[in-house]
Protein backbone atom coordinates (compact mmCIF):
# COMPACT_ATOMS: atom_id res chain seq x y z
CA UNK A 1 0.00 0.00 0.00
CA UNK A 2 1.85 3.58 -1.23
CA UNK A 3 0.86 7.23 -0.36
CA UNK A 4 2.26 10.37 -1.88
CA UNK A 5 2.49 13.51 -0.68
CA UNK A 6 2.50 17.07 -2.72
CA UNK A 7 5.46 17.63 -4.33
CA UNK A 8 6.73 20.53 -6.30
CA UNK A 9 7.02 18.10 -9.24
CA UNK A 10 4.15 16.18 -11.03
CA UNK A 11 2.67 13.91 -8.72
CA UNK A 12 1.72 11.53 -10.91
CA UNK A 13 5.47 11.10 -12.32
CA UNK A 14 6.44 11.14 -8.43
CA UNK A 15 4.05 8.26 -7.44
CA UNK A 16 5.07 6.28 -10.30
CA UNK A 17 8.49 6.90 -8.94
CA UNK A 18 7.36 5.55 -5.35
CA UNK A 19 5.86 2.03 -6.82
CA UNK A 20 8.95 1.74 -8.70
CA UNK A 21 11.12 2.15 -5.67
CA UNK A 22 8.84 -0.26 -3.56
CA UNK A 23 9.07 -2.85 -6.45
CA UNK A 24 13.14 -2.32 -6.27
CA UNK A 25 13.15 -4.25 -2.93
CA UNK A 26 10.55 -6.64 -3.89
CA UNK A 27 7.11 -5.20 -2.40
CA UNK A 28 3.81 -5.62 -4.33
CA UNK A 29 2.24 -2.52 -5.02
CA UNK A 30 -1.68 -3.67 -4.03
CA UNK A 31 -3.22 0.20 -3.97
CA UNK A 32 -1.34 3.62 -4.30
CA UNK A 33 -3.11 7.15 -4.51
CA UNK A 34 -2.04 10.99 -4.32
CA UNK A 35 -3.69 12.31 -1.52
CA UNK A 36 -4.03 16.30 -1.32
CA UNK A 37 -3.11 17.74 1.65
CA UNK A 38 -4.42 21.94 2.36
CA UNK A 39 -2.53 21.56 5.59
CA UNK A 40 0.01 19.54 6.73
CA UNK A 41 -0.48 17.74 10.73
CA UNK A 42 2.80 18.51 12.61
CA UNK A 43 1.66 15.67 14.63
CA UNK A 44 0.97 12.92 12.00
CA UNK A 45 1.13 14.73 8.70
CA UNK A 46 -1.97 14.10 7.64
CA UNK A 47 -5.47 14.53 9.62
CA UNK A 48 -8.07 12.55 11.17
CA UNK A 49 -9.86 10.97 8.43
CA UNK A 50 -7.21 10.67 5.88
CA UNK A 51 -5.75 8.31 8.71
CA UNK A 52 -8.61 6.77 9.41
CA UNK A 53 -9.26 5.91 6.08
CA UNK A 54 -5.89 4.59 5.58
CA UNK A 55 -5.94 2.29 8.98
CA UNK A 56 -9.21 0.18 7.04
CA UNK A 57 -7.29 0.30 3.76
CA UNK A 58 -4.93 -1.61 5.42
CA UNK A 59 -7.07 -3.73 8.01
CA UNK A 60 -9.00 -4.65 4.21
CA UNK A 61 -5.45 -5.46 2.60
CA UNK A 62 -4.67 -7.69 5.60
CA UNK A 63 -6.90 -10.53 4.53
CA UNK A 64 -4.19 -10.77 1.27
CA UNK A 65 -1.14 -10.15 2.24
CA UNK A 66 0.50 -10.96 6.19
CA UNK A 67 1.93 -7.42 7.19
CA UNK A 68 0.75 -4.29 5.05
CA UNK A 69 3.41 -1.35 5.10
CA UNK A 70 2.20 2.13 4.52
CA UNK A 71 4.68 3.72 2.12
CA UNK A 72 4.21 8.07 2.36
CA UNK A 73 6.86 9.15 -0.20
CA UNK A 74 7.93 11.92 1.76
CA UNK A 75 9.71 12.47 5.11
CA UNK A 76 8.31 12.10 8.29
CA UNK A 77 9.24 13.48 11.61
CA UNK A 78 9.91 10.40 14.39
CA UNK A 79 6.76 11.76 15.85
CA UNK A 80 4.98 11.79 12.55
CA UNK A 81 6.17 7.94 11.71
CA UNK A 82 5.08 6.58 15.20
CA UNK A 83 1.54 8.86 15.27
CA UNK A 84 0.56 7.17 11.94
CA UNK A 85 1.74 3.51 12.80
CA UNK A 86 -0.20 3.93 16.14
CA UNK A 87 -3.33 5.28 14.63
CA UNK A 88 -3.47 3.22 11.24
CA UNK A 89 -1.77 0.20 12.71
CA UNK A 90 0.37 -0.93 10.19
CA UNK A 91 4.18 -0.50 9.74
CA UNK A 92 4.87 3.06 8.22
CA UNK A 93 7.95 3.79 6.34
CA UNK A 94 9.00 7.15 4.60
CA UNK A 95 10.80 7.72 1.37
CA UNK A 96 13.86 8.18 3.75
CA UNK A 97 14.14 4.99 4.84
CA UNK A 98 12.32 2.76 2.15
CA UNK A 99 15.33 4.06 0.06
CA UNK A 100 17.92 3.09 2.86
CA UNK A 101 16.36 -0.52 2.07
CA UNK A 102 16.72 -0.37 -1.36
CA UNK A 103 20.33 0.29 -0.58
CA UNK A 104 20.62 -2.70 1.70
CA UNK A 105 19.65 -4.31 -0.38
CA UNK A 106 21.49 -3.96 -3.39
CA UNK A 107 24.90 -3.11 -1.50
CA UNK A 108 27.96 -5.88 -2.44
CA UNK A 109 31.22 -4.54 -1.25
CA UNK A 110 32.29 -4.07 2.49
CA UNK A 111 32.68 -0.15 1.33
CA UNK A 112 28.92 -0.16 0.27
CA UNK A 113 28.07 -2.21 3.21
CA UNK A 114 29.95 0.27 5.34
CA UNK A 115 28.45 3.18 3.38
CA UNK A 116 25.08 1.80 3.49
CA UNK A 117 25.04 0.97 7.52
CA UNK A 118 26.60 4.39 8.82
CA UNK A 119 23.51 6.22 6.27
CA UNK A 120 21.08 3.68 8.49
CA UNK A 121 22.64 4.26 11.29
CA UNK A 122 21.88 7.90 11.21
CA UNK A 123 18.86 8.03 10.20
CA UNK A 124 17.95 5.32 13.13
CA UNK A 125 19.71 7.16 15.59
CA UNK A 126 17.15 10.29 14.56
CA UNK A 127 14.23 8.05 15.40
CA UNK A 128 15.10 7.02 19.04
CA UNK A 129 12.41 9.11 20.34
CA UNK A 130 10.15 7.47 18.60
CA UNK A 131 10.39 4.76 21.73
CA UNK A 132 8.34 2.13 23.07
CA UNK A 133 7.42 1.41 26.34
CA UNK A 134 11.13 -0.93 26.33
CA UNK A 135 13.01 2.04 26.00
CA UNK A 136 11.73 4.34 29.04
CA UNK A 137 12.89 1.62 31.47
CA UNK A 138 16.07 2.63 32.97
CA UNK A 139 19.10 0.90 34.52
CA UNK A 140 19.77 0.50 37.99
CA UNK A 141 22.68 3.08 39.41
CA UNK A 142 25.61 2.63 41.24
CA UNK A 143 25.44 2.67 44.74
CA UNK A 144 22.81 3.81 46.93
CA UNK A 145 22.64 7.86 45.75
CA UNK A 146 23.98 6.74 42.46
CA UNK A 147 21.42 8.84 40.17
CA UNK A 148 18.60 6.91 38.05
CA UNK A 149 21.12 5.29 36.02
CA UNK A 150 20.94 5.03 31.81
CA UNK A 151 17.37 4.88 29.93
CA UNK A 152 17.41 2.56 27.44
CA UNK A 153 17.28 5.20 24.67
CA UNK A 154 20.26 6.44 26.27
CA UNK A 155 22.07 3.00 26.09
CA UNK A 156 21.07 2.62 22.11
CA UNK A 157 22.13 6.06 21.44
CA UNK A 158 25.47 5.39 23.28
CA UNK A 159 26.14 2.23 20.91
CA UNK A 160 24.66 3.79 18.34
CA UNK A 161 27.33 6.89 17.89
CA UNK A 162 30.64 4.41 18.96
CA UNK A 163 29.43 2.28 15.64
CA UNK A 164 29.02 5.05 13.85
CA UNK A 165 32.62 6.72 14.97
CA UNK A 166 33.55 3.19 14.02
CA UNK A 167 32.46 3.13 10.57
CA UNK A 168 33.44 6.78 9.84
CA UNK A 169 36.99 5.63 10.79
CA UNK A 170 37.29 2.53 8.54
CA UNK A 171 35.33 5.03 5.83
CA UNK A 172 38.20 7.43 5.92
CA UNK A 173 40.51 4.41 5.11
CA UNK A 174 38.69 3.80 2.66
CA UNK A 175 38.99 7.39 1.36
CA UNK A 176 42.47 7.26 1.62
CA UNK A 177 43.07 4.07 -0.45
CA UNK A 178 40.80 5.50 -3.06
CA UNK A 179 43.19 8.18 -3.16
CA UNK A 180 45.96 6.11 -3.71
CA UNK A 181 44.57 4.17 -6.29
CA UNK A 182 43.74 7.63 -7.78
CA UNK A 183 47.38 8.56 -8.14
CA UNK A 184 48.22 5.24 -9.10
CA UNK A 185 46.12 5.65 -12.20
CA UNK A 186 47.23 9.05 -12.55
CA UNK A 187 50.68 7.42 -13.08
CA UNK A 188 49.22 5.02 -16.10
CA UNK A 189 48.09 6.83 -16.97
CA UNK A 190 44.65 6.88 -18.82
CA UNK A 191 42.17 9.40 -18.35
CA UNK A 192 38.72 8.35 -16.12
CA UNK A 193 35.68 8.62 -17.82
CA UNK A 194 32.64 8.31 -15.49
CA UNK A 195 29.07 7.67 -15.85
CA UNK A 196 26.22 9.39 -13.54
CA UNK A 197 22.79 10.11 -13.89
CA UNK A 198 19.10 9.58 -12.49
CA UNK A 199 18.40 5.61 -11.67
CA UNK A 200 17.74 3.48 -13.60
CA UNK A 201 18.74 6.14 -16.84
CA UNK A 202 20.79 3.13 -18.60
CA UNK A 203 23.94 3.70 -17.05
CA UNK A 204 25.12 0.41 -16.58
CA UNK A 205 23.68 -0.51 -19.61
CA UNK A 206 25.53 1.68 -21.17
CA UNK A 207 28.42 0.24 -19.54
CA UNK A 208 27.99 -2.94 -19.98
CA UNK A 209 27.76 -1.76 -23.81
CA UNK A 210 31.08 -0.14 -23.80
CA UNK A 211 33.10 -2.76 -22.36
CA UNK A 212 31.40 -5.92 -23.00
CA UNK A 213 31.16 -7.01 -19.14
CA UNK A 214 27.94 -8.32 -17.31
CA UNK A 215 27.79 -5.48 -14.31
CA UNK A 216 24.06 -5.94 -12.92
CA UNK A 217 21.47 -3.96 -15.43
CA UNK A 218 18.39 -4.58 -14.78
CA UNK A 219 14.62 -2.37 -15.26
CA UNK A 220 14.75 -1.45 -11.55
CA UNK A 221 15.88 1.84 -9.36
CA UNK A 222 19.14 1.56 -7.85
CA UNK A 223 20.31 -1.71 -9.98
CA UNK A 224 23.67 -0.92 -9.26
CA UNK A 225 25.06 0.35 -6.17
CA UNK A 226 28.73 -0.39 -5.90
CA UNK A 227 31.05 1.71 -8.19
CA UNK A 228 32.69 -0.79 -10.92
CA UNK A 229 35.49 0.09 -13.45
CA UNK A 230 36.64 -1.06 -16.36
CA UNK A 231 39.59 -0.30 -18.91
CA UNK A 232 38.34 0.33 -22.34
CA UNK A 233 40.22 0.66 -25.17
CA UNK A 234 38.31 3.14 -28.18
CA UNK A 235 38.49 2.69 -31.96
CA UNK A 236 41.12 4.80 -32.22
CA UNK A 237 43.01 3.23 -30.22
CA UNK A 238 42.74 5.96 -26.96
CA UNK A 239 42.47 3.57 -23.69
CA UNK A 240 40.36 5.55 -20.62
CA UNK A 241 39.24 3.95 -17.65
CA UNK A 242 35.50 3.61 -17.45
CA UNK A 243 33.56 4.33 -14.02
CA UNK A 244 29.96 3.41 -13.77
CA UNK A 245 28.47 5.16 -10.20
CA UNK A 246 25.35 4.54 -8.09
CA UNK A 247 22.28 6.45 -9.53
CA UNK A 248 20.63 9.77 -8.26
CA UNK A 249 17.27 10.57 -7.38
CA UNK A 250 14.54 13.33 -6.27
CA UNK A 251 15.07 13.87 -2.70
CA UNK A 252 17.63 11.98 -2.01
CA UNK A 253 18.52 11.68 1.93
CA UNK A 254 21.70 13.88 2.79
CA UNK A 255 23.10 11.00 4.96
CA UNK A 256 23.17 8.71 1.94
CA UNK A 257 24.97 11.69 0.05
CA UNK A 258 27.30 12.32 2.96
CA UNK A 259 27.91 8.71 3.35
CA UNK A 260 28.51 7.84 -0.36
CA UNK A 261 31.17 10.78 -0.56
CA UNK A 262 34.14 8.42 -0.50
CA UNK A 263 32.89 6.68 -3.58
CA UNK A 264 31.67 9.74 -5.33
CA UNK A 265 34.43 11.42 -5.28
CA UNK A 266 35.60 9.35 -8.08
CA UNK A 267 33.28 11.51 -10.13
CA UNK A 268 35.19 14.76 -9.03
CA UNK A 269 38.32 12.92 -9.84
CA UNK A 270 37.16 12.02 -13.37
CA UNK A 271 38.92 13.79 -16.31
CA UNK A 272 35.65 13.43 -18.23
CA UNK A 273 31.60 13.00 -16.85
CA UNK A 274 29.31 11.35 -18.99
CA UNK A 275 25.78 12.77 -17.45
CA UNK A 276 23.33 9.81 -19.02
CA UNK A 277 19.76 10.66 -18.96
CA UNK A 278 16.36 8.65 -20.21
CA UNK A 279 15.21 10.92 -22.32
CA UNK A 280 11.70 9.04 -22.92
CA UNK A 281 10.94 9.62 -19.67
CA UNK A 282 8.26 12.20 -19.41
CA UNK A 283 9.98 13.81 -16.32
CA UNK A 284 13.52 13.88 -17.46
CA UNK A 285 13.96 17.48 -17.24
CA UNK A 286 13.44 17.30 -13.85
CA UNK A 287 15.84 14.43 -13.33
CA UNK A 288 18.79 16.21 -15.01
CA UNK A 289 17.97 19.16 -12.24
CA UNK A 290 18.33 16.40 -9.22
CA UNK A 291 21.22 15.14 -10.49
CA UNK A 292 22.92 18.69 -10.78
CA UNK A 293 22.05 19.58 -7.64
CA UNK A 294 23.64 16.76 -6.01
CA UNK A 295 26.59 16.89 -8.27
CA UNK A 296 26.40 20.57 -6.97
CA UNK A 297 27.06 19.64 -3.13
CA UNK A 298 29.73 17.53 -4.37
CA UNK A 299 31.75 20.34 -5.72
CA UNK A 300 31.38 20.10 -9.67
CA UNK A 301 29.54 22.71 -11.57
CA UNK A 302 28.11 20.51 -14.37
CA UNK A 303 25.88 23.43 -15.67
CA UNK A 304 29.49 25.68 -16.56
CA UNK A 305 32.54 23.00 -16.60
CA UNK A 306 33.70 21.78 -19.81
CA UNK A 307 33.89 18.34 -18.83
CA UNK A 308 30.67 17.26 -19.11
CA UNK A 309 29.30 15.07 -22.12
CA UNK A 310 25.60 14.62 -22.41
CA UNK A 311 23.96 11.29 -23.19
CA UNK A 312 20.18 11.69 -24.09
CA UNK A 313 19.56 7.73 -23.87
CA UNK A 314 16.61 5.44 -24.32
CA UNK A 315 15.88 6.32 -27.88
CA UNK A 316 14.54 3.44 -28.84
CA UNK A 317 11.50 4.06 -26.48
CA UNK A 318 10.79 7.10 -28.89
CA UNK A 319 8.28 7.56 -31.54
CA UNK A 320 9.90 8.49 -34.98
CA UNK A 321 9.23 11.97 -35.11
CA UNK A 322 10.33 12.65 -31.24
CA UNK A 323 13.60 10.65 -32.07
CA UNK A 324 14.43 12.40 -35.17
CA UNK A 325 13.85 15.69 -32.89
CA UNK A 326 16.23 14.50 -30.54
CA UNK A 327 18.77 13.07 -32.74
CA UNK A 328 18.60 16.23 -34.97
CA UNK A 329 18.93 18.82 -31.84
CA UNK A 330 21.98 16.19 -30.20
CA UNK A 331 24.18 16.50 -33.71
CA UNK A 332 23.82 20.51 -33.03
CA UNK A 333 25.68 19.86 -29.65
CA UNK A 334 29.53 18.75 -29.60
CA UNK A 335 28.45 17.67 -25.81
CA UNK A 336 25.52 15.86 -26.48
CA UNK A 337 24.99 12.62 -28.32
CA UNK A 338 21.28 10.89 -28.36
CA UNK A 339 21.97 7.03 -28.30
CA UNK A 340 20.24 3.36 -26.94
CA UNK A 341 22.37 1.40 -25.07
CA UNK A 342 20.11 -1.37 -25.72
CA UNK A 343 19.98 -1.52 -29.03
CA UNK A 344 23.52 0.26 -29.91
CA UNK A 345 22.25 2.53 -32.06
CA UNK A 346 23.97 5.69 -31.84
CA UNK A 347 27.10 4.41 -29.86
CA UNK A 348 30.02 5.34 -32.76
CA UNK A 349 28.74 8.96 -32.17
CA UNK A 350 29.08 8.55 -28.61
CA UNK A 351 33.05 6.81 -28.83
CA UNK A 352 33.73 9.66 -31.23
CA UNK A 353 32.61 12.27 -28.60
CA UNK A 354 34.89 10.95 -25.95
CA UNK A 355 37.63 10.89 -28.60
CA UNK A 356 36.62 14.42 -29.85
CA UNK A 357 36.82 15.83 -25.87
CA UNK A 358 40.32 13.96 -25.29
CA UNK A 359 41.98 14.89 -28.83
CA UNK A 360 40.97 18.84 -28.10
CA UNK A 361 43.07 18.67 -24.77
CA UNK A 362 46.15 18.01 -27.09
CA UNK A 363 49.14 19.96 -28.16
CA UNK A 364 51.68 19.60 -30.17
CA UNK A 365 54.97 18.74 -28.66
CA UNK A 366 58.67 18.42 -30.54
CA UNK A 367 61.37 16.25 -29.21
CA UNK A 368 64.58 14.85 -29.58
CA UNK A 369 65.63 11.72 -28.54
CA UNK A 370 68.95 10.05 -29.06
CA UNK A 371 69.38 6.55 -30.10
CA UNK A 372 69.09 4.66 -26.80
CA UNK A 373 65.82 6.03 -26.15
CA UNK A 374 63.70 3.93 -27.64
CA UNK A 375 61.64 3.37 -24.81
CA UNK A 376 60.57 6.90 -24.69
CA UNK A 377 60.07 6.51 -28.37
CA UNK A 378 58.02 3.65 -27.97
CA UNK A 379 56.11 5.59 -25.20
CA UNK A 380 55.10 9.01 -27.55
CA UNK A 381 53.77 6.50 -30.06
CA UNK A 382 51.80 4.94 -27.14
CA UNK A 383 49.91 7.87 -25.49
CA UNK A 384 50.39 10.25 -28.13
CA UNK A 385 49.41 10.94 -32.01
CA UNK A 386 52.97 11.36 -34.20
CA UNK A 387 52.43 13.60 -36.73
CA UNK A 388 56.15 13.95 -37.76
CA UNK A 389 59.69 11.96 -37.82
CA UNK A 390 62.74 12.37 -38.94
CA UNK A 391 66.00 10.15 -38.24
CA UNK A 392 69.20 11.26 -39.03
CA UNK A 393 72.40 9.00 -39.44
CA UNK A 394 73.41 8.94 -36.29
CA UNK A 395 70.32 7.15 -34.48
CA UNK A 396 68.82 10.49 -33.88
CA UNK A 397 65.44 11.09 -33.86
CA UNK A 398 63.16 14.19 -34.29
CA UNK A 399 59.61 13.77 -33.45
CA UNK A 400 56.24 15.79 -33.54
CA UNK A 401 53.50 14.46 -31.24
CA UNK A 402 49.85 15.73 -30.29
CA UNK A 403 50.01 14.64 -26.68
CA UNK A 404 47.74 16.16 -23.72
CA UNK A 405 49.06 18.36 -21.56
CA UNK A 406 49.17 15.63 -18.44
CA UNK A 407 50.96 13.49 -20.23
CA UNK A 408 53.61 15.46 -22.04
CA UNK A 409 54.58 16.66 -18.37
CA UNK A 410 54.35 13.40 -17.26
CA UNK A 411 56.65 12.33 -20.23
CA UNK A 412 59.03 15.63 -19.30
CA UNK A 413 59.36 14.65 -15.59
CA UNK A 414 60.23 10.84 -16.40
CA UNK A 415 63.12 12.27 -18.78
CA UNK A 416 63.98 15.09 -16.31
CA UNK A 417 64.65 11.99 -13.87
CA UNK A 418 66.65 10.03 -16.60
CA UNK A 419 68.94 12.60 -16.79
Amino acid sequence: ELRHAPSSRPADLMLDEACLLANAIGLEVVHSEVIALAKLRAGSYFGKGVTERLGDLAEDFTHEIDAPVVIINTSLSPVQQRNLETQIKAKVIDRTQLILEIFGARARTSEGLLQVELAALTYQRSRLVRSWTHLERQRGGVGFLGGPGETQIESDRRQIDSRIAKIKGDLKKVARTRGLHRAARKRVPFPVVALVGYTNAGKSTLFNRITKSEVFAEDLLFATLDPTMRGVTLESGRKIILSDTVGFVSDLPTDLVAAFRATLEEVLSADLVIHVRDISHADSEAQKRDVFHVLTELGLSPKTDDNVIEVLNKTDLLGADDKARIETSAEHHDDTVALSAITGDGMDGFTAAIDGFFAAKRRIYDYTLAASEGANLAWLYAHGEVLERTDDETGTTKIRVALDPENAARYEHARAKDC
